[in-house]
């Protein structure tokens, strides 16, 4: 597969004076650039390899050293070139990235029992640098680690400790070197975004010249110079596939031809509700082709997650080849591929694992014939979201909840089956019902229902009835990176137990999950 090479090269225009962000594996290191683009600045995600020669040339104002899993004393570590550290150009640690620093500069860091998981109380001893405008002495901040710095060289100083880090925040004698134990991206620590700025615009003068309307105006001009051909645009009526076809709908005009598969996965009403805003809101013809029993058929007997993605993404590929085919030539498949997708499926510059392959992403065989365009494959949930109300994108398609590619299918644990489908598909149905009743759908992040195997007892009419056990989710989240998940309130979930139980065939029990992200994902598989 080949993707269009101009975005890459218009990316560069605006590093300079940017922030290049060194990957170690961290789970926050994307959250990172996500915090200094909100300041207007453009920060890069690049792999921890890089060379202190290839920031230099590329122009970045500073550098970002992330968090990562690895102990910085074990031999097979991922290590930064040391000749950043020996240059002008400001540097941050943070985590993982501080514990490198710290090294460097001849400091010692051990596995202690002194471990830090969560919120600690980070005491600042000098104001100024990095906490520069912070009124407070005393402040929460968030920590990851077990291992810690146990001595201190001499070309280093003390700015804060808590109780388990004596040395919990540090800077060079010179001010162009700074070290933090804690995270300051995550929303947990107290003024962390002020802590990030300090460094970003005061300590390295970065340049604020990212905005999406920037990046609408260069994109469709990358477009539009970099597709010779005609395109497909997969769509799915979520915001990510609409605004990728309203960029390239400008781009390449007729050349542009949008196509909705229904894959049998869908949610109730969703392939004709699609068909309506393509066609009424944003004026763009829109082929559909009904592969409802084709997908279904290849998915009888997978039981696996990570198998029913990639079954998906190979019908996927070959519906699209065939249509392309069909109604050809096409030389361009378009696809709303995100930041975070292709984070999760291993697509990442760093040591990171795979999470789970998304459809668009990792499903693709290498022998796809087409071309693969993803113009939003550098931007956030969020990001997408404020560049398709400014491109003129319904605002109901834009707050829509995000839903996968594969649909219900990852919803569905274990096996697709007719009767779970039927169950998922009407659980789905009543979570945004009555979540939009109440006023709470538009205030979260996702709210859904999922469905496994497992069956529970119940009592329905005075007689034993064995049936589905249902799980809600509703998670709160600013890009997908990390989620919390909802305090509902009672009413509101007894709500949902009730019609799901009266209302749906089959269910019996309904169960509501508190888990964040980390440690699990949003969607369930």
């Amino acid at each position: 597969m080949a993707t269009a090479q101009s975005s890459k090269e218009s990316l560069r225009e605006v590093e300079r004076g940017a922030i290049a962000v060194l990957d170690f594996g961290g789970q926050y290191s994307h959250l990172i650039c996500r915090r200094i683009r909100a300041m207007g600045v453009y920060a890069v995600l690049l792999p921890f390899s890089t060379t202190s020669d290839a920031l230099k040339e590329r122009r970045f104002a500073g550098i970002i050293l992330s968090g990562g899993p690895a102990s910085v004393y074990a031999r097979d570590s991922p290590k930064a070139d040391p000749k950043i550290f020996d240059g002008r150009t400001p540097v941050l640690g943070i985590c993982y990235g501080y514990q490198l620093l710290v090294r460097h500069f001849g400091g010692d860091v051990r596995r202690t029992q002194r471990r830090e998981y969560g919120k600690a109380t980070l005491v600042i001893r000098a104001k100024g640098g990095i906490f520069e405008g912070i009124a407070e002495d005393r402040i929460t901040c968030w920590m990851s680690h077990t291992d810690s710095a146990t001595t201190l060289p001499a070309g280093l100083e003390v700015l804060a400790e808590t109780e388990n880090s004596n040395y919990a925040a540090v800077q060079s004698l010179d001010g162009t070197k700074f070290g933090v134990q804690f995270h300051p991206e995550v929303v947990q620590t107290e003024h962390g975004m002020k802590i990030l700025e300090n460094f970003v615009l005061r300590v390295c003068n970065a340049s604020k010249t990212w905005s999406m309307r920037d990046f609408a105006g260069k994109t469709v001009n990358e477009l539009a110079s970099s597709i010779d051909g005609r395109v497909i645009c997969a769509v799915s009526g979520g915001v990510d596939s609409s605004t990728a076809a309203v960029l390239l709908n400008r781009a390449v005009g007729k050349r542009l031809c949008c196509v909705f598969v229904d894959h049998g996965l869908l949610r109730e009403g969703e392939a004709d509700e699609v068909r309506t805003m393509f066609r009424d809101e944003l004026g763009i013809a829109l082929s559909f082709v009904d592969a409802s029993e084709r997908f279904l058929n290849e998915l009888r007997g997978v039981s696996d997650p990570e198998e029913k993605r990639k079954v998906i993404g190979r019908t996927f590929a070959g519906v699209f080849e065939e249509f392309a085919k069909e109604n050809g030539p096409f030389g361009f498949l378009a696809q709303g591929t995100l930041y975070p997708d292709v984070i999760e499926s291993g697509r990442s510059t760093g040591p990171a694992a795979v999470i789970k392959t998304h459809h668009n992403v990792g499903g693709l065989p290498e022998s796809f014939a087409l071309r693969v365009v993803e113009p939003l494959k550098w931007l956030y949930k969020d990001e997408v979201r404020e560049l398709a109300l400014m491109i003129g994108v319904p605002e109901k398609m834009v707050r829509r909840h995000p839903f996968p590619g594969p649909g219900l299918a990852v919803r569905i644990l274990g096996e697709v089956t007719p009767e779970k489908l039927r169950v998922c598909r009407s659980a789905n149905r009543i979570v945004e019902e009555v979540t939009n009743k109440h006023g709470i759908y538009g205030g979260v992040w996702q709210a859904f229902a999922y469905v496994g195997d497992d069956l529970v007892t119940g009592v329905l009419g005075d007689e034993r009835k064995v049936g589905f056990q249902v799980t809600v989710k509703v998670v709160d989240s600013l890009d997908a990176m990390t989620a919390s998940w909802h305090r509902m309130p009672d009413e509101v979930l007894e709500e949902i137990s009730t019609r799901m139980t009266n209302e749906v065939e089959g269910v019996v029990s309904v169960a509501y999950s508190i888990s964040s992200k980390p440690p699990a994902t949003i969607e369930p598989q």
